[in-house]
């Protein structure tokens, strides 16, 4: 009779521990990973730890983070039977001497797990603490696994950062988290931490093919890859999908039963649904929403189906090759690539926008089937309704643009910012910078206002731009008139200013002439000029005429 491998006889010893006479094990505990060999999608963290057992440079504490179920609590045990194993520190423990075994069987005295979730106070860490002092019983070393480390309170983890830098020799911590942030960093510094990535949907897909095949149990490979995609990079959910998948249909698995069971959308329905949408064709889409919400299509998974669309849309439309990739399912490569062409990827951002708003409606709606019509309503609004690009270039063109759609009064944009190049701006003297103020020229009153504001003078320049009319300017010489409400001591202000600046003494005297508008006033007057100018503009004016409501609340200059 052939020998058992270590890694079967170490399995099937698991197995007969744990399972009674009859009872179902689930797939997600009887193909636990029982070596680093078995695990799934975690290469670089395989290779480090191989490394760091073969070399002797053992951390003493790990801490393992990812999101749930991608074999966070199973590498802390694979840890645990590499570390304790009759065969010394090695990346591949036997799993039959008794170490092992009662590793595998939760029994090892040395090697506590406990769950952070449900014992976070400083109580249970100080039990930790004061076990930590004494040597292992029989293992090589005492192991404390903490999952979901993350839920220790702030005393429970001030409690245990002396003994986490500085532990025995002959202890060594591992921790497990699916939150990460709220970890402090006084305990990540302490650990040698280990990220876990999701596993590729293509390495799962490949991984419940052979429990399938060790079960028995026929498939079909559209149905798998629907689990593996369904998993979200979680083998344990993954698992236990296919377990669900199992019990539904023990003889065969199909893709019809799996999009059933997972409440899915047959990928050419999600084309068809996507095409009609783009068409803007409503009563088709609507029928189909009909059609999909009788068959027990999930809405919400119905509108990720759309998003999933639309971002391999997109992706084709940028980079053609995509659709040649012979893994997609054929209505994809044929029609996808076809429907692709037909697009435009500013029309595709929109719709992945709209899309994306949608996702939370959806999952809060009282309703979500109501409120996944309306996502789609809104999108058959839209279908018809040009790009900013392509309004922009039609007008430019002098091509007559409409709103389109039905688009009703007032539904364009509150304001509209019309860049304009070469608009009058009020002249501003270049001066030098303020430590080279006494070579500072001042030729006309605009000038010499410019220097308070270069003098960072904000006030002064403020009310001299409201207050003051002038009446007659020469260098050392101004002659003004003030408007009501003028400071008491602006004048004074003004003559002392400029004096300091300067270098030359300035006299500022008020005169009864009316003399010119005060600068904010004339400031004002050339806004209204150049806005009065622009709204004569040809394209400005159609763009107001295309979207009634629309209004021109600011002119910018442009760089």
């Amino acid at each position: 009779m052939a020998k058992k491998t270590a890694s079967e006889a170490e399995s099937a010893a698991s197995e007969k521990a744990q399972a009674k006479p009859g009872e179902y094990r689930v797939l997600a505990r009887k193909y636990r990973p029982q070596n680093f060999a078995e695990l799934k999608g975690q290469d670089a963290l395989v290779r480090t730890l191989t490394n760091a057992i073969n070399s002797g440079r053992l951390a003493h504490a790990f801490m393992l983070t990812g999101v749930r179920g991608v074999g966070k609590t199973t590498t802390a045990r694979i840890i645990a039977r590499a570390l304790n194993c009759e065969k010394g520190p090695t990346v591949n423990p036997c799993g039959v001497c008794d170490q092992c075994r009662a590793i595998s069987e939760d029994r090892h005295v040395d090697v506590l797990e406990m769950d952070a979730a449900s014992r976070n106070g400083v109580d249970e860490i100080r039990e930790i603490i004061d076990s930590v002092q004494y040597a292992p019983v029989s293992g090589r070393y005492k192991i404390f696994i903490l999952d979901e480390v993350h839920m220790l309170s702030k005393a429970a983890f001030n409690a245990l950062l002396k003994t986490l830098e500085e532990p025995p020799e002959h202890v060594k911590f591992v921790f497990a988290t699916t939150e990460i942030r709220k970890v402090p960093v006084t305990v990540l510094s302490r650990c040698q931490r280990f990220d876990l990535r999701r596993i590729d949907a293509d390495v799962l897909e490949k991984y419940f093919g052979e429990i399938l095949e060790k079960e028995k149990v026929e498939a079909e490979q559209s149905a798998v890859a629907l689990i593996a995609r369904a998993a979200d990079g979680s083998a344990r959910d993954g698992l236990s999908l296919l377990d669900q998948a199992i019990s539904r249909e023990p003889q065969k698995i199909t893709e019809e039963q799996v999009r059933g069971m997972l409440g899915l959308v047959d990928r050419s329905i999600t084309l068809d649904l996507f095409e009609a949408v783009m068409k803007g064709d409503s009563i088709a889409s609507m029928t189909l929403l009909d059609g999909l919400y009788k068959s027990g299509a999930d809405a919400l998974m119905v509108l990720q189906d759309l998003l999933d669309l639309t971002h391999y849309l997109t992706k084709v439309r940028v980079a053609p090759e995509v659709a040649k990739n012979a893994a997609l399912p054929e209505a994809e490569r044929v029609r996808g690539a076809d429907l692709a062409q037909s697009l435009s990827v500013p029309a595709l951002t929109r719709t992945w926008q709209m899309l994306l708003k949608g996702v939370p409606e959806v999952q809060h709606a009282f309703n979500p089937q109501l409120a996944l019509e309306m996502v789609i309503i809104r999108l058959l609004y839209v279908s018809d309704q040009p790009t900013p690009g392509d309004i922009l270039k039609q007008l430019q063109d002098g091509s007559v643009v409409s709103a389109g759609g039905g688009m009703p009064a007032g539904s364009a944009p509150r304001g509209t910012t019309i860049m304009r190049r070469n608009a009058a701006t009020v002249a501003v003297a270049e001066l030098g910078a303020p430590e080279q103020a006494v070579a500072a020229r001042v030729d006309d009153f605009s000038s010499a206002v410019a220097l308070f504001g270069l003098h960072k003078e904000a006030i002064l320049k403020t009310q001299i731009m409201n207050f003051v009319h002038l009446v007659k300017f020469e260098p050392g010489h101004i002659s003004v008139r003030l408007a009501d409400g003028a400071p008491q001591n602006l004048l004074g202000q003004m003559s002392d200013r400029l004096s300091q600046w300067t270098g030359r003494r300035w006299v500022i005297s008020i005169s009864n002439e009316r003399g010119l508008p005060t600068l904010a006033a004339a400031e004002q007057n050339e806004k209204d000029a150049v806005m009065n100018e622009i709204k004569a503009h040809p394209v400005v004016g159609a763009v107001l005429e295309a979207f009634p409501g629309a209004k021109i609340i600011d002119i910018k200059e442009k760089e």
